[in-house]
């Protein structure tokens, strides 16, 4: 918008005695003198209110559209991921009516109704999902094939006396080469499975056995095992060093008849944040 500019005229002031001298004519006629109009100052006025105003409209407008954005949306505040997956909005599967939750009022037995299947944790974006870890029902060998193969004979018969129901597994590797395998047993009762849950901790904290195929030694990863979900028992431990070229983190969680074991491998090291985040939210799914 062009700014106009008014030039001003100097106009000499007289003296009171020189007034009065003016023939009265003349100062009728210079009062019947049309007066200058006032439209084009009311219009200047009306303009630079509308200006006022749309650039108010602007302002607004952005500041609402920078409240309505997420704050990785806006430039210059993003912020830095803290090494968490992202991993799709997770929701408890639907029961047939008159079923319950394992772990409500009325369900003693802490049995998990729904379709064990559904209560895998499902892979993060960018995962490559294993063809043969797809979510689906896998045989027992899938999940022995975790162990140290000394220890694999003796679990087996155990699982056997324990009348073990179902095993599904769903397993991903992701693009810095961290390889998950979730693994979700379910047993005829809380009775076997609290016992082979009990079994397995003695075993790895006395024994060093049944530890994960390749691992000599292992600590207790005390954050993990601090997954806050009610009613389960979250065991989670870290391969030492000297561990090769692989680290191995695993958990065991057991949740009413069911019991489930993560494990996570990685070149280097397994990283912290997702294999507890992994923990967390498979603990979740269960309880």
């Amino acid at each position: 918008m062009t700014e106009q500019t008014q030039t001003e005229t100097s106009v000499p002031v007289r003296g009171e005695d020189e007034a009065a001298s003016e023939p009265q004519a003349e100062t009728e006629a210079a009062s019947a003198k049309p007066r200058k109009s006032r439209k084009p100052l009311l219009r200047g006025i009306a303009r630079w209110t509308a200006a006022v105003l749309v650039c108010g409209a602007v302002g607004a407008g952005t500041a609402m559209g920078i409240t309505a954005m997420e704050r990785t949306d806006v430039p210059g505040l993003a912020t830095e991921s803290d090494g968490r997956w992202a991993y799709p909005k997770l929701a408890l599967p639907a029961l047939t009516e008159g079923a319950l939750r394992p772990f409500t009022d009325g369900n003693e037995g802490e049995i998990h109704h729904a379709d064990l299947r559904k209560l895998l944790l499902p892979a993060p974006a960018g995962a490559t999902v294993d063809p043969k870890l797809d979510g689906g029902w896998v045989g027992l060998d899938s999940y022995l094939a975790l162990l140290k193969e000394k220890d694999r004979g003796e679990v087996k018969e155990e699982l056997a006396d324990s009348a073990l129901r179902h095993v599904a597994a769903r397993g991903w590797t992701m693009p810095d080469g961290t390889t998950t395998r979730i693994h979700l047993l379910r047993f005829s009762s809380v009775a076997f499975s609290e016992a082979y849950k009990d079994e397995t901790v003695r075993e790895v904290s006395a024994q060093l056995r049944r530890l994960p195929d390749g691992v000599e030694s292992a600590e207790i990863d005390t954050e993990a095992q601090g997954a806050d979900v009610p009613y389960l028992s979250v065991y989670a431990y870290e391969e030492l060093r000297p561990y090769g070229p692989e680290q191995t983190r695993w958990a065991c969680i057991q949740a009413g008849d069911t019991l489930a074991v993560v494990t996570q491998t990685r070149k280097g090291g397994v990283l912290t944040v997702p294999f507890r985040q992994t923990v967390t939210l498979q603990a979740q799914l269960l309880g």
